[in-house]
């Protein structure tokens, strides 16, 4: 059991040896830099999260007993996709790829479990809404109410803050820096570095400055 950033539990079960043996899906995630600009522009957006997202996938029934783990109850398996496994971010992407063929990239941009609906024209919003919420209910995905917002003209996205003048670094992530105690050890330097290219783009020669901690 692990606490999420909500305050409720996720589970995890370890399937390092099931991921082993599992050979690997190489359907490709889409970029986030080019999903972030596409939202751009857009006068009115709405930012949907899906409940669980990989738990609203159907284990195929042959598959199921290979997610089997022990508990103090007993032996359990899942019959919903379960997180930890290796190719469920893209077996989730392949699926809402084919879902919201007609959507990505007009009305609609998605990434894994992250959706948006966006309109250049406030008037057109809730006909493009429709279209997702029709797909959302046709194909029984749920969605998490507390990540959701409509009807907005700015909202996080991937990391990022979108509107319709542009992108903007996230006030969190810049915080998160600036109240981050100097490395002192090489584990430390690799996470600053990490944080830094996340903000990369809004740095200017933020190579050069980078390099010492390189």
């Amino acid at each position: 059991m692990v606490p999420k950033a909500n305050r409720k539990w996720q589970i995890y079960v370890d399937y390092t040896d099931l991921n082993r043996a599992c050979p690997n899906d190489s359907f490709p995630l889409p970029k986030i830099d080019q999903l972030v600009d596409s939202t751009t522009g857009n006068k009115i957006l709405s930012f949907m999260d899906a409940f669980s997202g990989y738990n609203q996938i159907t284990m195929h029934h042959s598959d199921q007993e290979k997610t089997s783990f022990i508990s103090n109850q007993g032996l359990y398996c899942y019959k919903m996709m379960p997180f930890g496994l290796k190719n469920a971010r893209a077996t989730y992407q392949r699926l809402v790829n084919k879902l919201f063929k007609e959507q990505i990239g007009h009305t609609m941009e998605v990434y894994v479990d992250d959706m948006i609906t966006k309109s250049q024209q406030v008037e057109l919003h809730p006909d493009h809404l429709r279209e997702t919420f029709e797909l959302l209910q046709k194909n029984q995905i749920q969605l998490n109410p507390d990540k959701c917002a409509f009807y907005v003209s700015t909202g996080k996205f991937l990391g990022f803050m979108v509107h319709e003048r542009g992108i903007e670094a996230n006030p969190e992530k810049i915080k998160a820096i600036l109240e981050l105690q100097s490395p002192t050890t090489l584990k430390k330097v690799q996470g600053l570095t990490g944080c830094l290219v996340a903000l990369n783009r809004f740095i200017s020669q933020s190579t050069d400055k980078c390099l010492p901690f390189f």
